[in-house]
């Protein structure tokens, strides 16, 4: 098993990123580092779901989470307007089934 900081980790395309807003999505979720490709210089890809206003959870660890249905609440760090461009989050998962 493969562990530290990989470099080819799966990410959202751009043109992926725009067809998910054109469904109305509110949030996407990934469970590594970034939505986007490493290395990426033009951040096409959150650019395409935040100007749409579409939440970006990155480092997503859903793995002991059962099958089912839940409501996610994510509890952002209160950050001063323009003053930063994310934060550490608190995401809590309530059972609604």
């Amino acid at each position: 098993m493969e562990t530290g900081f990989r470099k080819d980790f799966t990410y959202i395309e751009p043109e992926a990123a725009r067809t998910i807003a054109t469904f109305g999505a509110k949030l996407v979720g990934i469970d590594y580092l970034s939505v986007e490709k490493f290395g990426a210089k033009s951040f096409e890809t959150h650019i395409a779901l935040l100007e749409k206003e579409i939440v970006i959870i990155e480092g997503l660890d859903l793995r002991g989470v059962p099958a089912g249905e839940y409501e996610l609440i994510c509890l952002p760090l209160k950050i001063l307007s323009e003053s930063g461009d994310g934060a550490p989050a608190r995401t809590i998962l309530r059972s609604i089934g």
